[in-house]
């Protein structure tokens, strides 16, 4: 018998994309918690699984992957959804646009929430400022993506790059606590239409019900209560 997959993960991390992305192919799976109060993703079991100890991580027939962007890569080659098939026309502007979110606007992202893993606290300050700049381009080229009409984003059913999107658009509006005045998500209708579609989503009840976020997690995100675990 073929052991489900088992996703590493911990609450409001990464790791929700993954599971949206699971819940969405429709492919059974197992979860297990990374608790990063225990400093978990640093332990060398976890490093065994993800050696970078960043979450997630997902242990497969094939080896574990690790990566947000590797692992809805191999779940859409493997599964056959969420993404243009690898010889589509579109693959091509799919795989450049997950790409960016995954190098540019997510990396950003993490610098606004750990500026103390990338430069010395004097210049924490200039490092959020800078990397906010570069999100508000980043979310000006994805609002236009968002209203161009192609089927492998903001379309009818979600896809990779719409479960990748709308949990940052979630971040950005939570994280950090007290300091999230910058980014309004009414100001880029597109988005929040994209953000809208998957709040009503089957797999955005799943998410939830596993995670204890309110209704609505991503065009109206609340701080979550996870049963386990922490999202910090």
């Amino acid at each position: 018998m073929i052991k489900p997959l088992r996703l590493h993960y911990a609450p409001d991390n990464a790791s929700l994309i993954v599971r949206l992305a699971l819940e969405e192919l429709g492919v059974p799976y197992e979860t297990v918690l990374v608790d990063r109060r225990a400093a978990a993703h640093r332990s060398p079991t976890y490093r065994a699984i993800n050696p970078a100890g960043k979450i997630p991580a997902l242990e497969t027939p094939d080896g574990p992957v690790f990566e947000t962007a590797a692992i809805l890569l191999w779940l859409t080659d493997t599964y056959g959804g969420l993404a243009p098939a690898p010889k589509a026309p579109d693959r091509t502007a799919f795989v450049s646009w997950l790409f960016y979110l995954s190098n540019t606007m997510h990396s950003n992202l993490r610098m606004t929430f750990y500026p103390g893993q990338y430069i010395a606290k004097a210049h924490h300050t200039e490092l959020v400022a800078g990397a906010r700049e570069n999100l508000n381009v980043a979310l000006a080229l994805l609002d236009d993506l968002a209203g161009a009409g192609h089927p492998w984003i903001n379309d009818t059913t979600p896809g990779a790059l719409d479960v990748y999107i709308c949990a940052m658009l979630r971040w950005m509006a939570l994280y950090p606590k007290g300091d999230t005045a910058w980014f309004t998500l009414s100001d880029w209708p597109n988005l929040a239409a994209l953000a809208a579609k998957l709040d009503a989503r089957p797999s955005t009840t799943a998410l939830c019900k596993a995670e204890s976020m309110a209704a609505n997690p991503f065009s109206a995100p609340k701080h979550p209560t996870p049963p386990e675990g922490s999202a910090l």
